[in-house]
């Protein structure tokens, strides 16, 4: 068995805390493993004064890093699951998703006032599409700042007085220790989360038993199926990290659950449905939520978004 890995990612603070953790898992598992990380910069890392859904494309997070994987530069990707494209570069497969963290998001604001109480007009910052439509079907009348950088970034804008108010991954705030600056954990019936957020996605090229025998110890069954169903959810949609789609399954024994919902920017149509099934059917029951969704009016949705 190989005893030196090199594991790719990008080298923002929390990628790095991500990758850290995956090297430590796997040395704990299998004493006197060598494991490097090597950095990698994505496109998505490289342009930062365009707003992420005019930058275009799928994988802008991961697109550099996999052709590493594939090129053998590197061994083990790791990612956030939710930067993972709905398809899969050909050659490559997921070979673990660790135990999720909190998959929801979170506010960080200006004297801790809540969601629903920051003042009309009130500038609030966020990267995405998803949360984007969302705030603005229940608070239209709030300011939506585009938000780019890491997340040192983003709170030292909030900070200078750019925004008012941030919203961010509860998982990110959380590995990096900063749970004290969190205003609230906005409910899931408020914002429902991306598809993976919270969840890691350790890549590897397909049918590399060599390395599965290392990636096997970090996957989490009951994770992987409802993070798989999920993404059944999200291909099924065709869709990408950057449109305004939402999908968060739940595992309760063998029951799993996914709620998904598809809205236009303004947040004036906002879909949404749940369904329910045997976790081992988990990516099924996805595919029939975003066929349930895209008989209700989701295609169109989705299209006039590409037109535009």
């Amino acid at each position: 068995m190989k005893q030196e890995l090199l594991i790719g990612t990008r080298g923002s603070k929390l990628a790095l805390w991500q990758a850290g953790w995956v090297r430590a898992e796997l040395i704990k598992s299998f004493p006197g493993l060598s494991a490097e990380i090597v950095t990698i910069k994505t496109k998505g890392d490289r342009i930062l004064d365009v707003p992420l859904a005019k930058v275009g494309g799928k994988g802008l997070f991961v697109k550099e890093i996999e052709e590493s994987l594939i090129c053998n530069r590197i061994d083990i990707a790791v990612h956030s699951m939710k930067d993972m494209p709905a398809e899969l570069l050909d050659g490559l497969s997921i070979g673990a998703i660790p135990e999720r963290e909190n998959p929801g998001d979170v506010l960080i604001s200006k004297n801790n006032i809540l969601l629903s109480q920051l003042p009309e007009k009130a500038k609030v910052g966020t990267s995405s599409l998803r949360r984007l439509a969302q705030i603005r079907h229940i608070r239209p009348d709030l300011v939506i700042v585009p938000l780019r950088g890491n997340l040192d970034t983003r709170i030292k804008k909030l900070n200078s007085g750019e925004m008012d108010a941030i919203i961010l991954a509860a998982a990110g705030v959380k590995r990096l220790g900063l749970e004290n600056l969190i205003t609230e954990y906005i409910d899931e019936d408020i914002m429902l989360p991306a598809v993976g957020q919270g969840a890691l996605c350790i890549e590897i090229r397909k049918d590399d038993l060599n390395i599965m025998k290392f990636t096997d110890s970090l996957d989490h069954p009951i994770t992987r199926a409802v993070v798989m169903g999920e993404r059944a959810f999200l291909k099924k949609l065709e869709g990408g990290c950057q449109i305004p789609i939402a999908g968060h399954g739940k595992a309760k024994k063998s029951l799993f659950t996914i709620s998904g919902l598809v809205a236009d920017l303004e947040g004036k149509t906002i879909l949404k449905e749940t369904m329910s099934g045997q976790i081992g059917s988990s990516e099924s029951i996805g595919t029939a939520l975003a066929e349930k969704l895209l008989l209700r009016g989701a295609k169109n949705i989705l299209e006039n978004l590409t037109v535009s």
